[in-house]
């Protein structure tokens, strides 16, 4: 059973007849949101299906915490736009758009460059916008309630934290913050509270001082142990995952599913932890604000939507995995199609089954063209398509522009940006400094290897056992096994030297049969 079913066994185990599930994900547009962020959304998007292949009805709650306060500014927010560091404070639906672009506000625009490439996956959902929830006083009844439990919530969280309270902290304490209608930062202090809870005094950084009434009033939010709860008592949700930092003990889930049934009376939702994504070749924890970049959108540039689907699928949310920009991809795609081709002819098992099931993308049909071939090949011709389709025809597989389309670009892209190490072109010229440099038995090879392909005709079977006989015909067919070995190896390394300079390349024959001869 994939871990997705077992987690949806256990959430209809608990409320069996429940008319609809809800799933949540949720991410603040800090900055360009990162493949790591999208671990929360995959791993719930899993159980919605999941549950959705039980015959039951869920949906996949998603909530833009774009009211939570501008902590920093990531580096290339910073690069756009160098003045940026005055709306620390500012929750990011208040923050201006630093690009330029068409989008009103700073959140908008991180939002906007996600939601596109989440098109890209199939994967729908129910969009929440956690400002427009305040703002609209959707969230005042629970906003009043924390505030008449503020010593409960105060108790709840010191039982979670090592230091002993200071004195006279219970008392000062609020869950909620103030955005300051003159600065507009949450750098204000609550002074005073009426019996009734529903008026504050409060004095601002900034020298603003003001009365909030929390009826009317709705600039405000609570701090994320109590909103967080409140939120799936609002949203009656069933299931949400964390990063392993708010799964580890007395982390943000446990504080807040002690709120959530001690303040709110609500039963918590089922939590999965899960691990970090790696990159392999690269150092460090993934994130939004540093202005790593490495969002959905960059990986499609590379990884089909269903490989990356894949990986998170056949991955168990407290595993690790990474993605690889290095050769490490050309694995991953060859696993990939082999599961998938499995899964297509009926030879894969049911666990292969239940990962391939989470990767369909609506409208879209995966072929299964070997992405290491059009790494290799594509690189001979130059990414060349009618020349790709004549020599993928030559050596035995005629696919075509429309069958591996979906892949060139990506192959082209990872190669030329990622690897351009491995990217195998023939030079213009002949290479006279290596060609002079070479003993005159490794002449006589070259010249029997050019005197062949002139003449042409030959088979791609046929040139590749022309390769290995050359040194025997130079050097006599009654070399010893490892000599022989050797003198081939030699000899390779001189056409490649003399074609691409390098010494070595892509398989020989595939290359020499790839290319036009008269080159």
């Amino acid at each position: 059973m994939h871990w997705s079913e077992e987690i949806a066994e256990r959430i209809i185990k608990r409320n069996p007849d429940k008319p609809e599930y809800v799933c949540a994900a949720g991410i603040s547009p800090s900055g360009s949101i990162h493949i790591g962020n999208f671990r929360d959304i995959a791993t719930s998007y899993f159980v919605v299906k999941a549950l959705r292949k039980k015959g039951k009805k869920a949906r996949l709650l998603f909530s833009w915490d774009e009211f939570d306060r501008v902590r920093k500014i990531p580096v290339n927010v910073a690069k756009a736009d160098g003045d940026m560091e005055k709306y620390i404070g500012f929750p990011y639906v208040d923050v201006k758009n630093p690009f330029g672009t068409e989008e009103a506000t700073y959140a908008e625009y991180f939002e906007n460059e996600f939601m596109r490439s989440i098109t890209k996956f199939g994967i729908e959902m129910d969009y929440r916008y956690q400002a427009r929830m305040y703002r609209e006083g959707k969230y005042t009844d629970y906003i009043l309630e924390a505030l008449q439990k503020r010593g409960e919530i105060f108790d709840i969280l010191d039982s979670h934290r090592t230091q002993d309270a200071k004195e006279g902290e219970r008392e000062a304490y609020y869950p909620v913050s103030i955005y300051c209608p003159v600065c507009h930062k949450d750098t204000t202090k609550i002074l005073s509270l009426t019996d009734d809870c529903h008026v504050a005094e409060y004095a601002c950084a900034c020298g603003h001082h003001g009365t909030f009434d929390f009826t009317k009033d709705f600039n405000c939010k609570l701090a994320w142990k109590i909103d967080w709860p409140m939120r799936w008592k609002y949203e009656g949700v069933d299931f949400e995952p964390g990063g392993k930092d708010h799964a580890s003990p007395h982390g943000s889930y446990d504080t807040s599913k002690d709120i959530s049934r001690k303040i709110f009376g609500f039963e918590p939702p089922i939590f999965q932890g899960y691990e970090f994504i790696g990159i392999k070749g690269t150092t460090g924890k993934m994130s939004g604000s540093s202005g790593l970049n490495l969002t959905p959108e960059t990986l499609l540039k590379i990884y089909e939507p269903e490989v990356i689907l894949w990986l998170y699928s056949k991955t168990e949310p407290l595993k690790a995995f990474d993605f690889c920009f290095d050769d490490g991809i050309l694995r991953q795609y060859f696993e990939f199609d082999k599961m998938y081709d499995a899964v297509k002819n009926g030879t894969a098992s049911e666990a292969h089954q239940a990962i391939m099931y989470n990767t369909t993308v609506a409208g879209h049909e995966v072929c299964t063209v070997p992405m290491s071939l059009i790494v290799q090949l594509g690189s001979i011709v130059n990414f060349n398509v009618p020349m790709l389709e004549t020599v993928f025809s030559k050596i035995g597989t005629p696919y075509t522009y429309g069958q591996f389309a979906g892949r060139l670009e990506r192959a082209k892209f990872w190669l030329e940006t990622c690897s351009p190490e491995s990217v195998n072109k023939l030079r213009p010229f002949r290479n006279w400094d290596v060609y002079e440099a070479l003993d005159e038995e490794t002449k006589k090879e070259v010249a029997l290897l050019h005197d062949y392909i002139v003449k042409g005709g030959y088979t791609l079977d046929e040139l590749n056992t022309q390769l290995y006989d050359i040194p025997k015909q130079v050097f006599g067919y009654d070399l010893e096994e490892k000599a022989l070995k050797a003198r081939q190896g030699a000899f390779f390394k001189s056409v490649y030297q003399l074609l691409i300079d390098r010494e070595k390349g892509p398989r020989l024959y595939l290359f020499l049969f790839a290319i036009e001869p008269e080159k």
